[in-house]
Formats: C-alpha cells, sequence, structure tokens
C-alpha cells in the first residue's frame, strides 16, 4: 500500500516541527507544558497541514498513558465507549490519553461522553479541529480544555520541509531529482502555508517530471503549472472562507484597494464568484454607503456584468467594482441608522401609529379625538411641515447622523434650511 509522502516525513520530534515557533520555540507554553510530562486536556485548532496532528503524536510517544485514536469522522458513540470502558483496567492504570481528530464532527452527545473522566484525570484528551472551537466544540468541553491556535507554517520554513520531500523522495525512487533554482521557493509560496498540500504537490511533480539518464528533471514552469493547479481550492465551509472574506471587506473598508484585489484574486483563483458579488454589494451598502451612494448602483451593474460573463471574463468587471469601492469616500451612518432602529424594535415591538398616519379615515365612537389631521407635506413651503410620525414611545429618538463627507454633509444643510424656514 502507498504511503503518502507527507506520512513518510512526519517529524518524530518537536525539533523537527516546521512552523510553529510561537508555541514550539524554547520557552514557550506549548515547548513548556509538553517537556514537564503533565499534559492537560487540550485542543488544537488551525488550519489543515500544519503539524496538528504531528504535535498531538509527538505527545503521545512522550507519555507513559495507553493511546487512543479515534477520527470525528468516522468514530461511533460505541468507540468512544470503548476507550472509557478501559478506565480502572490494567491497561489504563496510567491514564488514558485520547487523540481524537476532526472532533467537530462529534455531536454534543459524543462529547458528553468524555466529561465526566476528563474533569477527574482519567481521561487526557488532545482534539484538533480546522474550525474555531468556540463554535464547533461543546462548551463544557472547552471550559476543561487549553485551546492552542496553530498558524499556517511560513514560506521559509515550509521550503525546508519541501527540500526534505525531494530527497525522501529521490531515497524511494532511486534516481536523483535535478531542481531548477525556484523550484522550492514557488511551492512553499504557493501552498497557502498547508506542509501535506506541499508534500502532496512535491510528490505529484516528481511523478509527472521528465526522465532522462541523469535523473528526473523538473523545471520551474511544471513546478508552477501543478502547484496551481493543485493548491488553489479552499472548502466553501470552514474558516478559511469567511477570512477571505473578511480580509476582503476589511481592506476595502481601509481604502486598500491593492490588499482587496489580493484577496479578491484568491476568492476567484477558488472560483467562488457568486461570495464575492455577494459581498461587494454589502460593502457597497454598508462601508460606502451615503458617502457616494451611486457606489451600490455601479457595483450592481458590475456584479450582474460579472455573473453574465463567468470565469474568468468576470474578473475584470470585478476588478473594477473593487477598486471602485476602496478609492470611495466612506460611511458607515446608514448601517448604524438601521442598526439602532433594530435595536428599538427589538426592544419596544410595535407600538400604536400615531393616529395621523394610520390608513383610515373615520374614528370609532371610543376615540377621543376624531379625525386625522394628518398634513400633506407638499402642500407646505420646500415640501415640508413638522408633524409627528414616530409612534408616542420613540417619538425622540434619533437613528441616523449625518456623515462628514461632502454628500451627507450638503443633504444636512438642505435639513437645515427646510427647518429654519418652516419657524418663520
Amino acid at each position: 500500500m502507498h504511503t503518502p509522502l507527507a506520512d513518510q516525513i512526519r517529524p518524530s520530534t518537536l525539533d523537527d516541527v516546521v512552523g510553529q515557533r510561537q508555541l514550539l520555540a524554547a520557552g514557550k507554553p506549548l515547548r513548556r507544558i509538553i517537556e514537564s510530562g503533565k499534559i492537560p486536556n487540550m485542543i488544537f485548532y488551525g488550519p489543515s497541514g500544519v503539524g496538528k496532528t504531528t504535535v498531538a503524536r509527538i505527545i503521545a510517544d512522550s507519555t507513559s498513558m495507553t493511546l487512543h485514536k479515534l477520527n470525528g469522522t468516522s468514530a461511533s458513540t460505541a468507540d468512544i465507549r470503548d476507550v472509557v470502558a478501559e478506565v480502572g483496567t490494567f491497561s489504563g492504570m496510567n491514564g488514558i490519553l485520547l487523540y481524537l481528530d476532526e472532533i467537530q464532527y462529534f455531536n454534543k452527545k459524543q462529547q458528553q461522553l468524555l466529561l465526566e473522566y476528563m474533569e477527574n484525570g482519567q481521561i487526557t484528551l488532545i482534539a484538533s479541529t480546522t474550525e474555531n472551537p468556540y463554535f464547533a466544540v461543546y462548551n463544557a468541553l472547552i471550559s476543561r480544555s487549553t485551546v492552542f491556535e496553530f498558524k499556517p507554517v511560513p514560506p521559509e520554513e515550509l521550503e525546508r520541509a519541501v527540500a526534505r520531500g525531494f530527497r525522501c523522495m529521490e531515497q524511494q525512487l532511486g534516481e536523483t531529482i535535478h531542481l531548477s533554482d525556484g523550484v522550492c521557493g514557488w511551492i512553499a509560496r504557493g501552498c497557502g502555508g498547508d506542509v501535506r498540500k506541499a508534500m502532496n504537490t512535491v510528490e505529484l511533480i516528481v511523478l509527472s517530471g521528465e526522465h532522462t539518464e541523469n535523473g528526473i528533471v523538473i523545471s520551474d514552469e511544471l513546478a508552477q503549472e501543478l502547484t496551481q493547479r493543485s493548491n488553489m481550492r479552499y472548502d466553501r465551509d470552514n474558516d478559511q472562507h469567511y477570512d477571505l472574506l473578511s480580509a476582503l471587506q476589511k481592506s476595502i473598508r481601509g481604502s486598500d484597494e491593492n490588499a482587496a484585489l489580493h484577496y479578491t484574486a484568491r476568492l476567484l483563483a477558488a472560483n467562488d464568484l457568486l461570495s464575492v458579488c455577494r459581498r461587494l454589494l454589502v460593502i457597497a451598502a454598508e462601508d460606502v454607503g451615503l458617502a457616494y451612494p451611486q457606489a451600490i448602483v455601479i457595483t450592481k451593474a458590475c456584479v450582474d456584468s460579472a455573473l453574465q460573463l463567468g470565469l474568468p471574463e468576470a474578473r475584470i468587471p470585478i476588478a473594477e467594482a473593487v477598486v471602485l469601492l476602496a478609492t470611495s469616500p466612506k460611511s458607515n451612518s446608514a448601517y448604524e441608522a438601521i442598526n439602532r432602529a433594530m435595536a428599538d424594535v427589538e426592544e419596544y415591538g410595535a407600538p400604536d401609529f400615531p393616529r395621523h398616519l394610520q390608513n383610515k379615515h373615520f374614528d370609532g365612537a371610543e376615540a377621543a379625538v376624531r379625525g386625522q389631521h394628518y398634513r400633506y407635506p407638499h402642500d407646505y413651503p420646500n415640501h415640508y411641515v413638522r408633524q409627528q410620525y414616530l409612534p408616542d414611545i420613540l417619538k425622540d429618538k434619533v437613528y441616523y447622523q449625518f456623515g462628514e463627507n461632502r454628500q451627507e454633509q450638503a443633504a444636512a444643510a438642505y435639513r437645515e434650511k427646510i427647518l429654519r424656514e418652516d419657524q418663520t
């Protein structure tokens, strides 16, 4: 059976692990915990291929506890009960270390089965997840664990792992591999900090290399083509998807068109055109808003064009919308105003309308004041007349505050003018 390259070169010591210096360097928290020999319940959180499973295995190998490994995608409640059944037996007398990969796939009942044994120390849990544990893991389990976040591996460190991968492939195939100068760096930069992806790419590139009398020749062009094809996908349901969309919106909000174009390109490279379109429409209303009201009209036109064109041509109107929004003046005044109004609806419900706004013209016998008494603004100068529009309980509320941009200040000046003239 073929063993993937990533498993063949999996580190056996902490010093061999690439990346995660913030956790594993000398004196860092996780390193100290592991070296103490007293392993608490832990949850490793981070993207795929950054060393969570590797570090958990190194910890397991360093203890005298009985090790059990389960995967949340395939383990059942019966599997958990089998682990728990060893508590108090001869095989579990030194404690049981359960390594649970992909814990986010366990339901609440499955996670609760472990709590009692975690509390009394009979089971030590090391769980890993690619999703935010504060959303994906049961709160009671998190409260009994320490969460460590694993980061994508920096390219300069990942490049060392890529070089090791090529050396391992040479030994495995018994052939010399001739690499162009930029191959290792290209793979390291193109794999998004994912060691497993990088190793899979190394294996794919070697198998696709040109076989000559002197060995296997790997060109920069081959590395670029296969790295791009194998590594530009991502799971639209995981944290990376939402991180990309968040980074896009925050870059536009911060008026950095270059960063916004970068994150847009990453989303489009993953063929996620729909998410980009939806987020740009939100940004036009939330972050540009009334500072440039035409922005949402232009963005909608760009989005419609992109959806009709499809990729790759869709990138052109999308880029136009991104640059427009990033370089436009910004205002979130309408966004803040509707949030304040929604908060009052949540608090006060649906109080009665002022009588003169109701869509009825006759009062019942019980009415203290008869007649609608609505004043038609178009019958007055500047098409304005003072009257109450909000319900009585909210009549003095102010939800909208004019922004400081030129567009809203012009509207504020007009409002002040008609109010002043209404008093004369």
